[in-house]
């Protein structure tokens, strides 16, 4: 079973997305801010990341760099879920090393679409 961590400051976020991740069969485990998820990631590296920007005590993009020096810290797909939806913010997460970018709010359609993108799902049959 593939695992994924869903970091942000929101629990209706985090609830969201952790029933739309398991109806996928994904084991989830989540993270209200970037400490406690390089924490978890620090004991077991998931496969998937859906990550917040603006958290405390370490922010999402704070997170995401010192995931990616980490060992296996390159391993991980990282989905950005953002409000911060304007052109710098996109592409500063994507050379910080995101693998996609979604924006709050988003539903089911979006995130599978962005999953199956970063092959962490199989795309489905329309």
């Amino acid at each position: 079973m593939k695992t994924f961590l869903v970091v942000d400051d929101s629990a209706l976020v985090r609830k969201i997305a952790r029933r739309m991740l398991e109806s996928w069969a994904f084991d989830v485990d989540e993270a209200e801010d970037g400490q406690r998820a390089l924490e978890r990631c620090s004991r077991s590296m998931p496969d998937g990341i859906l990550l917040d920007w603006n958290m405390p005590q370490v922010t999402g993009l704070e997170f995401l760099e010192k995931l990616r020096g980490q060992t296996d810290g390159t391993a991980p797909k990282v989905v950005f879920c953002t409000s911060m939806n304007d052109m710098g913010h996109i592409a500063r997460a994507l050379s910080s090393g995101a693998d996609e970018y979604i924006m709050k709010p988003f539903d089911e359609d979006i995130l599978r679409e962005k999953l199956e993108e970063v092959g962490l799902l199989e795309k489905s049959e329309t």
